[in-house]
């Protein structure tokens, strides 16, 4: 789509969609300047967006929601098509990923809720708790940092 203006998809000022999407004008120049949407400009300074724009923003604002970077989120908007207004079947193959990537936030959110209760509810603010949970450190032979924040399952110990 950037670039790329379609007969059946009229042109909307930036206050409108920054109203209709509630993102404020230099989220939206940001997300410009990173090629997820594009403007045009007619005779002014003013900038005017495809009414697409509102589905582009929408889709950017959930892949944020679940953890996409801009980035990744630019590689997948880049998959649509570039000839014709994206479908909703367009849409859904973008977002097919994207059940695995929430269970994965669910689960850590889950393991994050327990250890709230266990390591902060238990106040000991030491190793000696700890080592309850993590005996003989044998979560650091996986590595550096906060290993079982890093998607590493907990270390089987006898």
């Amino acid at each position: 789509m950037p670039g790329q203006a379609f007969k059946k998809d009229p042109l909307l000022p930036i206050g409108e969609i920054t109203k209709r999407s509630g993102v404020a004008a230099s989220a939206l120049r940001y997300y410009e300047s990173l090629g997820l949407i594009s403007s045009s400009r007619q005779g002014t300074t003013r900038r005017y967006f495809p009414r697409s724009t509102l589905r582009r923003v929408a889709f950017i604002l959930f892949a944020q929601k679940i953890g996409y970077s801009l980035e990744e989120i630019g590689q997948q908007l880049a998959r649509l098509p570039t000839d014709k207004l994206p479908t909703n079947r367009d849409w859904q193959a973008l977002s097919r990923g994207w059940k695995q990537q929430v269970a994965q936030r669910i689960e850590e959110l889950q393991r994050l809720d327990m250890d709230l209760d266990h390591c902060i509810g238990c106040g000991c603010l030491s190793l000696q708790r700890c080592k309850l949970a993590n005996p003989n450190d044998l979560a650091g032979t996986s590595g550096t940092g906060p290993r079982l924040w890093l998607s590493d399952k907990a270390p089987e110990h006898d």
